[in-house]
């Protein structure tokens, strides 16, 4: 009687698995980890590199950074792992323990700076990434845990508009046009932005190694010391002035007519294959020399201050002006509107610090002309009780509102107004190209809604101790630069085929897109 063999099959789901490993690969993660971040002689089993490298993949395909998900994981998807990797597959390897001997591991600062350093140099030789253009911005990480004094969780200007928990900061350098991640910093949670600008800008400078380089960040990054270590190497800055340089006085005196040059018309194509363009805004140059300190020396520059007015914006704002008059009207009649269960207002006495306060809280101060004076009536009491009928002398406000129309139309020919600075060149950095640079800032943007939520998922963090929680913002920044890369492989392709592709919006499947904007730009 013969009998049929058995065996054993084994289902797994691949996923995309195999694109994230191999890109991983490619990038050089496993080998830079390793060499950057050598592990104890008693450490078994497989390499930091190649169980971070595998965790990573674990996060970017599950979302989730949860330590005590990860072991499972891996049991489940063994043998796609091992098949790839070539390597002998664990599920212990991958343990809460294991995974947080790593996070320690990242949390050494100038073993991750060299990593950031080597990582940035192989990616930018192996792809041949322009180096032109940097962009700096920081944003906050919550945690549901307590603000304790010395730890790096700290309750401060939550960027999350959650202001009840303790986070911590990231600040971030990244390079055009992918958003690529070079520097990163982490910092406690109530720290100012101002300060961290600086030493990224240094730390980029080591990885790029070339001057020429044209750092792209918000009114934060304005500080004069900024901008003089920026000149001071030999580099190039832009970013919007705050309020604390260029105040309402010294923008009204650019656009005097006196101080003005002739406006230009700012374009974006919307089109390159077609040629086609938009006027988005409006703008003249003025020169402004500054002095600020460096290194212990005083240096001296030529400033272009770019004073810029963008229809969208003065359409929004002027959008806003209306709405905040009209809500301080309503506020200001319903001071002296009698209605059940409120006070109103009878005198002038009081009337007008209440005014006052409702100009301020819309910021429409001088935009208003109240006419206001006071008037009494005689109020016909029937008898009651004890009390016989009585005519009552009663005082009343009367007020007029009407729009202050000279100081509206002053206001309004200011809206949409802002003035940036830079120190390129015209040829360097024309008055389009610099607004246009500006203007593409949302890629770092889009960097922290990656990093903060899907597939990264920072946010809400689970981690109590503050070298975890540094060590994992480390491991998943190195998630970014997978995502960004393969986002720039993609789109380089389509640039290179002229093709778009279809499937990537949720509920249109048959959408299509090129997004070739900014490749076209740099390419």
């Amino acid at each position: 009687m013969s009998t049929n063999p058995t065996s054993d099959i084994v289902t797994e789901r691949v996923d995309d698995i195999p694109l994230l490993l191999t890109q991983m690969k490619q990038m050089g993660i496993v080998d830079l980890l390793d060499t950057n971040f050598p592990t104890h002689g008693n450490w078994d089993g497989l390499s930091l590199g190649w169980t971070a490298t595998i965790w990573l993949t674990h996060v970017l395909s599950q979302a989730d950074h949860r330590l005590n998900k990860v072991q499972d994981w891996v049991a489940k998807h063994s043998q796609t792992i091992s098949a790839i990797t070539g390597l002998r597959i664990r599920p212990l390897d991958f343990s809460d323990d294991r995974l947080s001997a790593i996070l320690r591991y990242l949390n050494q600062d100038e073993s991750w700076q060299e990593y950031e350093r080597d990582q940035g140099n192989h990616l930018i030789k192996a792809y041949d990434l322009s180096t032109k253009i940097v962009r700096l911005d920081a944003t906050t990480a919550s945690s549901f845990q307590e603000a304790n004094e010395g730890s790096i969780f700290q309750l401060g200007h939550s960027k999350d508009h959650r202001p009840d928990l303790a986070q911590l900061k990231i600040m971030l350098a990244s390079l055009d046009p992918l958003g690529l991640p070079l520097a990163t910093q982490i910092v406690e949670g109530n720290q100012a932005d101002d300060p961290l600008y600086e030493p990224a800008i240094k730390q980029v400078s080591t990885i790029l190694n070339r001057e020429g380089v044209l750092y792209v960040g918000d009114c934060k990054m304005a500080a004069i010391s900024i901008r003089a270590s920026i000149e001071n190497a030999n580099d190039y800055y832009l970013m919007p002035l705050p309020a604390t340089i260029v105040s309402t006085e010294v923008l009204d005196n650019y656009l005097t007519p006196a101080s003005r040059k002739t406006i230009e018309p700012i374009y974006r194509y919307n089109d390159h294959y077609n040629s086609q363009s938009e006027q988005i805004a409006e703008g003249f140059e003025l020169t402004e020399i500054n002095t600020g300190e460096t290194d212990n020396e005083t240096i001296s520059w030529s400033e272009r201050r770019l004073v810029i007015r963008s229809y969208q914006h003065a359409k929004a704002e002027e959008k806003s002006l209306y709405k905040r008059l009209k809500k301080a009207k309503f506020a200001i009649n319903d001071l002296i509107r009698p209605r059940s269960g409120y006070k109103c207002i009878r005198t002038l006495d009081s009337f007008l610090p209440a005014v006052n306060k409702i100009l301020r809280r819309y910021n429409v101060e001088g935009l208003l002309e109240i006419k206001a004076f006071e008037s009494n009536i005689e109020r016909h009491c029937r008898s009651y009780g004890n009390k016989p009928a009585r005519i009552e002398i009663q005082t009343v406000l009367n007020v007029e509102l009407e729009d202050n129309k000279v100081a509206l139309e002053i206001t309004l020919k200011r809206l949409g107004w802002r003035v940036y600075a830079t120190n390129a060149p015209t040829d360097k950095l024309s008055l389009d190209d610099a607004i246009i640079a500006y203007r593409e800032e949302y890629i770092i943007e889009r960097n922290f809604g990656r990093l903060k939520g899907k597939p990264l998922s920072l946010t809400p963090m689970y981690l109590q101790r503050d070298d975890h929680a540094t060590g994992l913002v480390r491991l998943l920044t190195i998630g970014l630069r997978v995502l960004t890369l393969l986002e720039f492989l993609v789109r380089s392709k389509l640039f290179e085929t002229n093709t778009d592709i279809a499937g990537l919006y949720a509920g249109n499947p048959k959408r299509r897109t090129k997004r070739n904007d900014q490749l076209l730009r740099y390419c």
